[in-house]
């Protein structure tokens, strides 16, 4: 098994789930497939969406909703089968 890191793409505002109102896109201990949505940046109003590269579980994020982010910062860690 390996670790897969997710970073940011880009400076702004994290956040993991798409509305106040809604639950996170992932938590800790859910699996995720390749390409799935785990947060997103927010900078001056527009949302990039944050994706996986590697389908895995979900080990931790390093960064809570809400919080400010710099590109290149680790946000979350998938452990992959590969």
């Amino acid at each position: 098994m390996a670790e897969h890191q997710v970073l940011s793409p880009l400076p702004g505002t994290f956040y993991r789930k798409p509305s106040p109102e809604a639950p996170d896109y992932a938590k800790e201990g859910d699996v995720v497939a390749a390409g799935a949505v785990i947060g997103l940046v927010e900078v001056m109003k527009q949302f990039s969406e944050l994706t996986t590269d590697l389908g895995g579980r979900v080990l931790a994020f390093h960064a809570e909703d809400g919080d400010p982010v710099e590109p290149g910062q680790l946000l979350a860690v998938i452990q992959t089968d590969a």
